[in-house]
């Protein structure tokens, strides 16, 4: 007789519809109920993704029996919002613990571990903190909370005493990054402490991303279709822009890049609005012929990112983001891509510095986009050891097995 199947509750304030849930929550649970894990999974879905992403995200959960439950994000009013939130996901929980046997909590960020902790003090549910950085600061970070407001610099201190509580008491939190972890075993309250810490990075599927699966003509044919020379120089950038990517710095990059090889060309697959790019690059001179900007589907990234020669993401290096893992990363590595990047940012640098997968930046500066530009020109990386960092750094295979791990230790 086989063994009973470990149910597990997964909490998500970001939705399912989204597209980082489909690459940074769906693919790990899915291979994980392989393994007698049983999900259910609630999450907050914005309407305006809900309604033309939902019947995709049931098929892949219903192919991997996993139970999927959408309840809609409530954006207005700020704060108030949140809290109506946290209310209805609470008393979801409460009505499905009693209805089932849940064994974990598996929260994702700190809104829903509030859930967690609160049920394993009460049902005694094992609890996984699925951190996914310094949330709070990222908010400050961020300049979406001013401490210089009452209300917001009393928001960010509940969350930290919230942080400290979690750290404490999950019976295991998931960093994705080591220099996270690294910071969290300074917290005081962290000293004297066995470390139940475990460090896995946005992954990526490796056999998607993947150059085996690119013929040269269909290169040759995009190439023609986007106008784009098939000698010229291509930098990329993948991914929405929003509060951390500095758009005026990678430009000012291309500028130097430019200098180098004029035949070089801007490729951007994003669905940043194309006028906020295109303004700027005018501000800064730059021929605006040379950019390529454009939204693609997941399906058709490798085919776009096998175009680059290399890809360029730089972010503001602040404290919260030492906990952060660029998904793009173990994409662009996958596809054998050397990426120019700038150092103080999770453990980007130590892994482009481990598998020599790029140039990384230590400052912002023009003499530093010229150095950068010229060793990324000249030097001959080697395609084969940047794909070896991202199968053994950043693999879905290796999240997965980490994360069963975790479910093993706590279960006993």
């Amino acid at each position: 007789m086989s063994a009973p199947e470990t149910k597990v509750l997964y909490l998500s304030y970001d939705g399912m519809t989204d597209p980082l849930p489909q690459s940074q929550v769906l693919p790990y649970l899915q291979a994980l109920s392989k393994c007698g894990l049983s999900f259910t999974i609630i999450s907050f879905e914005k309407a305006e993704v809900y309604e033309s992403n939902k019947e995709h995200i049931e098929a892949l959960c219903l192919a991997s029996s996993i139970h999927w439950i959408p309840l809609l994000y409530t954006k207005k009013p700020p704060v108030l919002s949140t809290i109506y939130d946290i209310y209805r996901l609470r008393n979801l929980c409460v009505k499905l613990i009693q209805e089932q046997s849940f064994e974990v909590l598996h929260c994702r960020s700190y809104i829903t571990a509030m859930i967690g902790l609160w049920m394993k003090q009460k049902y005694g549910t094992k609890f996984i903190f699925d951190m996914r950085g310094f949330w709070a600061d990222e908010r400050v970070d961020g300049h979406i909370w001013s401490l210089g407001n009452p209300l917001y610099r009393r928001i960010y201190n509940f969350f930290k005493a919230k942080e400290k509580a979690y750290f404490l008491n999950a019976d295991y939190t998931v960093s994705l990054t080591y220099a996270g972890k690294n910071e969290i075993m300074t917290f005081d309250y962290m000293q004297g402490i066995a470390s139940n810490i475990d460090v896995i990075p946005c992954c990526v599927d490796t056999d998607f991303f993947s150059t085996k699966t690119i013929l040269p003509l269909s290169q040759i044919n995009l190439k023609q279709k986007l106008g784009i020379p098939q000698d010229a120089y291509v930098l990329g950038y993948i991914g929405s822009i929003g509060t951390w990517y500095m758009l005026p710095e990678m430009l000012d990059f291309f500028v130097a890049l430019k200098e180098q090889d004029p035949s070089a060309v801007f490729l951007f697959l994003t669905r940043e609005p194309p006028e906020n790019i295109i303004r700027l690059a005018e501000e800064k001179k730059i021929d605006t012929s040379s950019l390529r900007i454009l939204g693609v589907s997941r399906a058709e990234m490798p085919l776009y990112i096998s175009l680059l020669n290399a890809s360029v993401f730089f972010i503001r290096p602040t404290f919260s983001k030492k906990a952060s893992s660029p998904t793009k990363q173990g994409e662009i590595m996958s596809m054998s891509i050397p990426i120019v990047c700038n150092a103080g940012v999770g453990d980007g640098d130590f892994v482009i510095a481990k598998y020599d997968a790029g140039v990384v930046l230590s400052e912002f500066t023009k003499e530093s986009y010229n150095i950068a530009s010229k060793e990324l020109k000249q030097k001959s990386f080697n395609v084969a050891k940047i794909r070896q960092g991202a199968e053994e750094f950043y693999s879905l295979n290796s999240g997965v097995n980490h994360y069963y791990t975790i479910y093993q230790k706590i279960l006993g």
